[in-house]
């Protein structure tokens, strides 16, 4: 897989929540990505594929971050 000069510092960042009917959702937030998957292990590939898609193989970013984002309600 060759990686362009331009995209080579590159990284892009997907917010990770838990889907309402079960497993997870991945967004970036400065590409129009989504995708989503039962668990984390198999998030991380969905999400792996999904910018390889985007991107096409030459000009993959350098890193893919995820950033889980998990809501407790705290009842008072």
């Amino acid at each position: 897989m060759i990686i362009s000069e331009k995209h080579r510092e590159t990284e892009i960042l997907f917010l990770v929540e838990e889907a309402d009917e079960g497993g997870y959702i991945a967004r970036s937030l400065t590409y129009p990505i989504f995708t989503q998957a039962d668990t984390l292990d198999n998030l991380r590939e969905m999400v792996r594929d999904a910018v390889i898609c985007h991107f096409g193989d030459t000009s993959l970013p350098s890193l893919i971050r995820l950033h889980i984002v998990k809501d407790v309600v705290i009842a008072v």
